[in-house]
């Protein structure tokens, strides 16, 4: 057979493939042979999810993971990141393709649900609860890691891509046009392999960040202690009480994301497809030191003294407990995350971790992978990526500081139901209207193809900034507590559908789509800043809210959303039961 006819009888992926080979080794006939295209460091959810987003976007692209644990792992491994929001579920079912795998052996979240402190914390039917009645239309997941690992791998393997398992020690860096050179080290055995790009997937290991002098502190100082309890523990059970248990329309508390909230704290519990629950406790040093609970003793004594009736459910399955484990200090970032001239990118807790409250950490891989596959899988087939890397980067660092922002001195807030109610649903509807809606549109990856679209996300993110402030300002003159003993984030609140369903489906035409939501979003604040100021403008005996709520009057910025607001309100309304302060008039039940 000649080699045309054998041509024609490959597939169209595989004729594909061979295609993008030649026509980069046209574009560049010295490039020196390199035993990989990629070389991922590290063999988790990053790594594995980027390796199969580079094939998908470029068969027969030769990409090595290296690994430091063998697979398969086991499937109840207990890792930071069991619960999916809407950008990392899409990721993981529609971009990857693991739908099936998410149906079958994990479970759906029905949202996130927060129960706020009162009375001591003994009965949960008794606190301010906060979240959906109903299902939301897109569907995220409770994530068991090691089974979802595992399926991952498995992809992998059957793509073709080279796994090496071992411990990197070291990459050098090739000058020029030059490979990279990686070494690595299993047992008492050092190999070493070239590749033309080099990407660190390596966790808190931070391969590349500690070699090149990367690291970046940050001022968000909380510690996190966690665990996994080997049965089911369901707060539905926790009371007797119809009136509790009346409130959802559908679905079961116990598949939501639960959070106990306390001043400066949060308590998750996650139920898992395994049968486990994950448990944790994340808290700001400035109100619960670290030693305080950084043992499992320790953290039993916490959960006693802060969440009784958590600590009781844990006390009757103490047998059951596995896997405790720690984190001090565990947000951090980094000077530089992609670069294109030396050929590396970061990903994953390599490279930037913000909280673990919202569930951002998979949505910072689906995106930063996107990111790194549209540029590598652009530079192997011959273009200049060196620019679009640029705007890349600062693109995704810009990102994270307007969501770090969202985290950073806000535990405070948390032991004051009113504000902290109204600040969750308030960053729920600008993720789904700001970042799900880019996301969903696949408008990360092409900023670098509109530069004048540039300003419009600038001018988000400085909204997102100074509502977190008013945020902070505002809890720091509130005087009453809520009087609202559930909020349901989704269904009453017209705001809510709207900006959910927005991201349902590619926009038919996404500018228009996107100023609507930019329009939207400066109404809600200019609502949340009149409304709290019509409030507190009535304390004139408190000097202190006084003086706060002249200096919201001389704002500039606070000004003109109020005017929004005013202007938009009459013949587009929006829901105004998610503010909760003590005018009866917006107190929803």
């Amino acid at each position: 057979m000649d080699r045309r006819a054998q041509l024609s009888h490959l597939d169209a992926e595989t004729r594909q493939a061979l295609a993008r080979r030649i026509r980069s080794q046209l574009l560049e006939p010295d490039a020196p042979a390199t035993e990989h295209d990629v070389a991922i460091v590290g063999g988790g959810v990053a790594a594995l999810t980027l390796a199969l987003e580079i094939l998908g976007q470029r068969p027969g692209t030769r990409v090595q993971i290296i690994e430091p644990i063998a697979y398969p792992v086991p499937e109840v491994t207990h890792t930071v990141g069991e619960s999916t929001v809407e950008v990392s579920a899409h990721y993981l079912r529609d971009r990857l393709g693991l739908a099936d795998h998410l149906s079958t052996s994990h479970i759906r979240k029905m949202g996130l649900r927060m129960f706020f402190s009162h009375n001591g914390n003994t009965d949960i039917s008794q606190r301010m609860e906060l979240g959906g009645s109903t299902f939301v239309p897109l569907v995220t997941y409770q994530i068991d890691r090691g089974r979802l690992e595992n399926e991952l791998h498995r992809r992998c393997i059957s793509k073709g891509v080279d796994i090496g398992c071992g411990r990197v020690r070291s990459v050098q860096f090739g000058a020029g046009n030059e490979p990279h050179r990686i070494a690595f080290q299993s047992g008492e055995t050092f190999s070493e392999t070239t590749a033309r790009w080099v990407v660190d997937a390596s966790g808190r290991n931070r391969v590349l960040p500690r070699q090149l002098d990367l690291k970046h502190s940050n001022e968000h100082h909380c510690n996190a202690v966690w665990l996994r309890v080997a049965t089911e523990i369901d707060v539905n059970r926790w009371s007797e009480d119809p009136a509790f248990h009346n409130r959802l329309v559908e679905g079961d508390r116990a598949m939501s994301t639960n959070h106990l909230m306390g001043e400066g704290y949060w308590v998750w519990l996650i139920r898992l497809a395994s049968g486990a629950t994950s448990v944790g406790i994340v808290a700001d040093p400035a109100f619960h030191a670290f030693d305080d609970f950084n043992t499992l003793p320790k953290a039993m004594a916490w959960l006693r003294e802060h969440e009784p009736q958590c600590a009781a459910v844990l006390a009757a399955n103490d047998e059951l407990i596995r896997d405790f484990r720690v984190m001090k200090k565990y947000s951090h970032g980094v000077t530089k995350i992609f670069d294109a001239p030396d050929r590396w990118c970061l990903t994953g807790d390599a490279g930037v971790f913000l909280d673990p409250l919202y569930s951002s950490g998979l949505d910072l891989v689906a995106i930063g992978n996107g990111l790194i596959t549209d540029m590598i899988t652009r530079e192997l087939d011959g273009q200049d990526v060196v620019a679009r890397a640029g705007i890349s980067d600062s693109l995704f660092r810009s990102l994270t500081d307007m969501w770090l922002a969202i985290y950073q001195d806000q535990y405070p807030l948390m032991g004051t139901p009113n504000v902290m109610s109204a600040k969750v649903v308030w960053d729920i509807a600008f993720y789904w209207g700001f970042v799900g809606l880019l996301y969903m549109n696949d408008r990360f990856v092409r900023v670098a193809d509109d530069p004048d679209f540039v300003p419009q996300l600038e001018g988000l993110i400085a909204l997102s900034n100074r509502v977190q402030r008013f945020f902070r300002e505002w809890a720091d003159v509130e005087r009453s507590t809520s009087s609202v003993p559930f909020l349901d984030l989704y269904a009453p609140l017209n705001f809510m559908v709207s900006l959910h369903e927005a991201m349902v489906e590619p926009a038919p035409n996404f500018a228009e789509r996107f100023d609507t939501n930019a329009r939207l979003l400066h109404q809600l604040a200019g609502q949340l800043v009149e409304t709290v100021l019509a409030e507190k403008s009535s304390m004139f005996g408190d000097d202190d809210v006084m003086r706060q709520v002249q200096a919201w009057q001389r704002d500039s910025l606070l000004r003109e959303l109020r005017a929004i607001y005013r202007r938009e309100q009459p013949t587009n309304p929006v829901s105004d039961g998610w503010i909760v302060t003590a005018a009866p008039a917006l107190q929803s039940s």
